[in-house]
């Protein structure tokens, strides 16, 4: 959740030995403990009531919908096609003109 590693822990604990004592870290620790747990509840009940579950899964499937029908849009693959045979209809027609040329000089 914080992504705080094992020498970041050390140094947290240390640190908090050395501001609160040995005595009182104990009671610190639990009540930072029952604090975290309260405010997990809240963001919990907090999601319920707003519907955020929901309201992922739903911008998930509209996500989903876009790509696909970005891949349907997609018109690449028929340019390129058109272009392919544009280019065949244009190199036959040179080599025809070529034909008739050549066949006028004879």
């Amino acid at each position: 959740m914080f992504n705080i590693g094992f020498a970041e822990l050390i140094l947290v604990l240390l640190v908090a030995f050395l501001v609160v004592g040995p005595k009182d870290l104990p009671k610190v620790a639990r009540w930072l403990g029952r604090m975290v747990k309260r405010v997990r509840q809240l963001i919990r009940e907090l999601k319920e009531e707003v519907g955020w579950d929901e309201l992922t899964q739903e911008t998930d499937v509209i996500g989903q919908e876009m790509k696909e029908t970005l891949r349907e849009a997609d018109v690449r693959a028929d340019l390129k096609q058109a272009s392919q045979q544009l280019t065949d209809s244009v190199n036959s027609a040179k080599k025809e003109t070529v034909k008739a040329i050549q066949e006028e000089k004879k």
